[in-house]
């Protein structure tokens, strides 16, 4: 039996595709879909006889619960009970993603869930714990949202590293699958980490494309300011947050990078190494924060893309973060949403510490929304 093989970048109806792929999947058939890690046979969890084809693709271990792929970050909360901050924070900056997220169900939450699903609670929940995943992969995503059900997926890469459109790569599948969807090789090519999420810290369950470096980085909140030249008013910002927040969390400044916060300004137009002027000094060091240290630093796109909250002191400058990632709309704001912030360059330090009260004041009460980010 020649099994239909789609190779869904090579041309044709890209929408087509994906409803192809979909159709499949929610009429109780067997596809491989592409993810950024390898290439798994997803099915529908509640479809009959689903679970037994996908048990049989992975080595016939029927009693061992499927890991559930979703579409979209926010749909892993149908399928949990209450779920911490910590919890809801290793989603927000994990997925979409190569990572596994392991969590607790409490048993009430587990069997409203199985029977919604009409299916057996051990098909989904490892005692007590369910693990989900989403990835980041376009085809993958698109057709999951189309499905809209629950779905599982299992690992199977094309024999001996074959591409899925050479037909040898799926011999050994011939009856076992309904529908091959070809992207090409994926971007990882090696499985996902799986990490079990605890109160305020996780374990990791399975070493995989994150190592626990990049994942304590994945994990940081960065909180960046953004001026003209770098040298008064974001360094004055970042300064004086940097207090704020130590303060807030009972650390010392030191220490605010082992608590996962990272505070850093730039300017649109600023040149490297320069240090804050001396009335910028003096000002904060009236408000306790220090800039004694500080050296000027140009934004970049590597800088907005590390930032999870960004705060310009005018409209212009959010316009600036814009035109470099214009996917960073969601995450630039003026620090003050009433008008700009006046550049203080040249003035007295009288100004320097009008200026200096006046971004203490924005930023205390910008802290609480942003921790929540």
């Amino acid at each position: 039996m020649s099994i239909p093989i789609i190779s869904i970048f090579s041309g044709g109806d890209y929408d087509a595709h994906v409803r192809r792929g979909a159709e499949v999947i929610r009429a109780g058939g067997i596809a491989i879909l592409p993810t950024e890690t390898v290439y798994g046979a997803a099915g529908l969890l509640n479809h009959e006889g689903v679970r037994e084809r996908i048990s049989a693709l992975r080595g016939g271990d029927a009693l061992r619960p499927f890991t559930l792929h979703l579409a979209h970050p926010e749909d892993a909360f149908a399928y949990l009970g209450e779920v911490g901050e910590f919890g809801r924070r290793m989603v927000r900056k994990l997925w979409p993603g190569p990572v596994g997220l392991v969590f607790e169900v409490p048993p009430e939450r587990r069997a409203e869930v199985a029977v919604s699903l009409g299916i057996p609670e051990s098909a989904l929940y490892d005692q007590g714990a369910i693990t989900l995943r989403c990835s980041e992969h376009v085809v993958a995503t698109d057709i999951l949202d189309v499905v809209s059900g629950p779905v599982v997926l299992t690992a199977t890469p094309p024999d001996g590293g074959l591409s899925w459109s050479d037909e040898r790569a799926a011999e050994k599948l011939a009856d076992k699958v309904d529908l091959i969807i070809d992207a090409g090789p994926t971007k990882y090519s090696k499985p996902s980490t799986i990490l079990k999420v605890l109160d305020n810290q996780y374990q990791i369950v399975r070493q995989g494309v994150y190592d626990e470096r990049i994942i304590d980085r994945l994990m940081r909140t960065t909180i960046l300011f953004v001026c003209s030249g770098n040298t008064c008013r974001s360094p004055m910002a970042e300064a004086i947050t940097r207090h704020l927040l130590a303060e807030k969390l009972s650390v010392s400044e030191l220490e605010l990078e082992k608590s996962g916060i990272t505070v850093v300004s730039a300017g649109s137009y600023a040149l490297p190494g320069a240090r804050a002027t001396p009335q910028a000094v003096a000002a904060v060091k009236g408000l306790g924060a220090d800039l004694s240290h500080h050296r000027s630093r140009p934004l970049t796109v590597e800088l907005i893309h590390q930032a999870d909250m960004i705060y310009t002191m005018s409209r212009n400058h959010a316009h600036q973060v814009t035109a470099l990632v214009p996917s960073a709309s969601e995450k630039v704001a003026p620090l003050d949403p009433k008008g700009d912030i006046e550049d203080p360059i040249g003035g007295d330090v009288s100004l320097y510490q009008g200026l200096a009260g006046q971004l203490q004041g924005l930023i205390e009460a910008r802290l609480l929304e942003t921790l929540k980010k």
